[in-house]
């Protein structure tokens, strides 16, 4: 398991219609704030700000299609090429991260390979280095610094 720091929250959140909304800096918008958004930003607050990752590298529930499931990564961070290089799958705070959840962001990658990927529910952080010539992952102590 990582230990994450979070960094002082400094989020622009408004009622509208009755709903909670967060500024996405990322989409620039305001999306609703559900638990799992408000682990979302805060681990992208968490890889801009402390880990120093590049804002314009990161994308935000990128599409992909498991055979003619439609499916959303909830982050993929892209090396300094475009290329996909990790998926993180962020979870409700008080949802367990289990090997269904691995399971989930492992089949992520068979569509699109990265050579990290990261689980998180804002409490516990795994993250799996993708080792090609092993053709297996391993659990790292620490999430990477960005290329």
């Amino acid at each position: 398991m990582i230990a994450i720091e979070f960094p002082a929250p400094d989020f622009k959140i408004v009622q509208e219609n009755g709903k909670t909304l967060i500024f996405d800096r990322f989409r620039k918008k305001h999306v609703v704030l559900t638990p799992e958004e408000w682990v979302r930003q805060n681990f992208l607050n968490y890889l801009v700000s402390t880990l120093g990752y590049p804002a314009s590298l990161i994308g935000i529930e990128k599409e992909i299609y498991l055979g003619e499931l439609r499916k959303r990564c909830d982050i993929v961070v892209y090396n300094r090429d475009m290329q996909p290089w990790m998926i993180v799958e962020c979870k409700e705070m008080d949802v367990p991260l289990t090997q269904s959840t691995l399971e989930q962001i492992v089949r992520y990658h068979m569509v699109l390979p990265t050579a990290y990927l990261v689980i998180t529910n804002g409490v516990n952080t795994f993250c799996c280095q993708h080792m090609v010539d092993a053709q297996q992952w391993q659990f790292i102590a620490q999430l990477p610094s960005h290329l």
